[in-house]
């Protein structure tokens, strides 16, 4: 496949192999079996990878169909609001509150605008853009679309954890307790360990439509699962 064929179209239940071994793509298995065919982006040390996700690169067939299959998880939660991190949380949030009905959602951001107050933001980092540290702005206009509400803060990944950790600890700033953290993909389980936060352990908050393992280089048979 070329680069830019990733993300476009969802494959029937059972048109890859989910075990491996792999090749240039890891096909992520929706709930209902429909597959979507994720580039592997080696890491660093050359033996392992990670199976990645643009979801504004997506199509919006596939885009539209992620958040579908995210709404229908967290339907039963009954949310007010959707919250949506920077920068592709926005994409995946957005789409999300239109397929619950919604007729809007609350963008958070990084971008600083005259009237935020500093009180309201938070530093964050990214696994995308390790070397960059961003502040994490709530517009205060916003407040009272999510005090007293029931809310959901959704990423489109959750991969070590910062990006969502720096979410809710913004939303603590505004003393709001999201009902759930929602994701298209969570990636490994590497986050699980840094989603603690006041005492609470918000792992088991998270709500995905596919979840995917770290892999490992096979000996000549390219990419299996670790573990």
């Amino acid at each position: 496949m070329q680069p830019h064929d990733f993300w476009q179209a969802l494959q029937p239940a059972g048109s890859f192999p989910g075990d491996g071994p792999f090749t240039d793509f890891f096909p992520a298995s929706l709930g209902d079996g429909r597959q979507l065919r994720l580039p592997i982006r080696a890491l660093a040390d050359g033996r392992h990878g990670l199976a990645s996700l643009i979801i504004n690169q997506a199509s919006f067939a596939v885009q539209d169909a992620l958040a579908a299959a995210l709404a229908e998880k967290l339907e039963n939660l009954k949310p007010d609001v959707i919250v949506g991190l920077p920068t592709l949380g926005l994409t995946l949030a957005a789409a999300v509150s239109r397929s619950l009905g919604h007729s809007r959602y609350v963008p958070l951001g990084t971008s600083r605008k005259f009237w935020y107050v500093d009180d309201l933001s938070v530093s964050l980092t990214s696994i995308t853009t390790p070397d960059q540290v961003k502040r994490l702005y709530v517009d205060p206009r916003m407040l009272p679309l999510i005090e007293g509400k029931r809310v959901v803060l959704i990423d489109d990944v959750v991969s070590s954890g910062s990006s969502m950790r720096a979410g809710l600890q913004l939303l603590t700033a505004c003393g709001v307790e999201p009902v759930a953290l929602g994701v298209a993909m969570a990636q490994t389980l590497r986050w699980q360990d840094h989603l603690t936060l006041a005492g609470r352990d918000w792992s088991d908050a998270v709500v995905s439509v596919f979840q995917t393992p770290r892999l490992v280089r096979g000996d000549h048979v390219g990419w299996l699962p670790e573990g």
